[in-house]
């Protein structure tokens, strides 16, 4: 009988109820650490995953720079912009044209400033000009190999770009970025392959995130890792982490259980609305982007963001409401506190998928009791 992922060593468990209480109190300052701007609704590529269900023209407008810069003005008198990082993401950020000027603006106020990007518009001046601007942070999406990322991205050419901007951004010192790979179980096989390239790039930190089932992904259930799958790449990562040539990390997506400790520097924690924020294209006050529309709180066109960060985010600082359906027996609750809000149903708020329930069943397959020594 293969016993349960949630029984965890002592060591570990330990671990995770100090951590508990750092997250209570983190929770109770909530104090607003990354803010998101979502800039733009275009993109230049229509990839099949899309949360966003992002396309190279949108109804919405990209938002005004002084639009934003108003919401940072009026909150500037009451946090440490230093200790506040923006994040421009989208769409794809690179489609405008303003960006360096954007960033630059963040800078002369004091925030750090980072983006997400897919490097399609990427060119070595447009480069230059972002690291002019201050850009300090950088996420590039490298999905598998090329004609599995070509694929994936559905645009002939887009690996090479994603690549091209990870060597930029391995030349550039001051620099702190990462390759976020979107696992599928054509790119899981392809794991091995990815991490001797970007090794050989000098890139130092890479993260491995699953698909989850909101916007154009809804439509691709190949995209889908199998339980089965779920644990091989959980291994993969316990594995390329002992071997320390690059620091890679499971995304924040939910609760691993006793693979907690093992594939992530620090212990599950959604932190949507208690250290993140994030102002939508349309003006919409969220907390993390991946929320979508879920959890909106307010809109800077007729709300104080401030007012709004301090007091409209109680659903997400008491999450007591997501103990129902399969969370309410879940002795790992405690740990958990409802997986990623992300994961949660738009209407019902109850939860999509749980990833201990995933890793419990994968790991009863024949396969996965040769691999379980956790």
């Amino acid at each position: 009988m293969t016993k349960s992922v949630a029984t965890l060593p002592l060591g570990r468990k330990v671990a995770l109820e100090t951590y508990r209480l750092h997250r209570a109190l983190q929770t109770r300052s909530h104090r607003l650490r990354y803010l998101f701007w979502e800039c733009t609704l275009r993109c230049n590529l229509s990839c099949s995953h899309c949360g966003s269900d992002c396309i190279s023209t949108s109804d919405v407008p990209d938002m005004a720079l002084e639009e934003f810069l108003g919401v940072l003005d009026k909150i500037c008198p009451s946090i440490d912009p230093a200790g506040t990082l923006i994040v421009i993401t989208g769409g794809e950020p690179l489609v405008r044209q303003d960006l360096e000027v954007c960033g630059a603006a963040f800078r002369d106020r004091g925030f750090s400033w980072g983006m997400v990007t897919n490097g399609w518009a990427m060119t070595e001046e447009r480069w230059i000009k972002l690291v002019d601007s201050g850009i300090k942070s950088l996420t590039v999406s490298f999905d598998g190999l090329e004609e599995t990322h070509d694929d994936f991205r559905r645009r002939k050419g887009s690996w090479k770009r994603a690549a091209r901007t990870l060597e930029f951004a391995s030349a550039t010192q001051g620099l702190t970025f990462d390759a976020m790979t979107s696992v599928t179980p054509r790119s899981l096989r392809e794991l091995s392959e990815i991490r001797k390239i970007l090794v050989e790039m000098g890139v130092k930190y890479w993260r491995l995130d699953m698909i989850f089932p909101k916007g154009r992904a809804k439509q691709h259930p190949e995209l889908f890792l199998s339980d089965e799958q779920y644990v091989e790449m959980m291994e993969f990562l316990r594995e390329t982490r002992e071997q320390g040539q690059i620091s890679a990390e499971c995304g924040c997506d939910g609760y691993l259980g006793a693979y907690e400790g093992l594939v992530r520097d620090t212990p599950f924690f959604c932190r949507a609305g208690i250290n993140i924020g994030s102002v939508l294209c349309d003006g919409s006050i969220s907390a993390c982007p991946s929320l979508r529309a879920d959890y909106i709180q307010g809109n800077i066109r007729q709300d104080d963001f401030l007012d709004v960060w301090e007091n409209r985010f109680q659903v997400m600082r008491n999450r007591n409401w997501a103990q129902s359906g399969s969370c309410q027996s879940c002795k790992d609750w405690k740990y958990c506190n409802g997986n990623g809000l992300h994961l949660r149903d738009e209407k019902s708020g109850e939860l999509a998928f749980c990833h201990l329930e995933r890793l419990e069943k994968g790991l009863s397959s024949s396969m996965a009791k040769d691999w379980y020594n956790l």
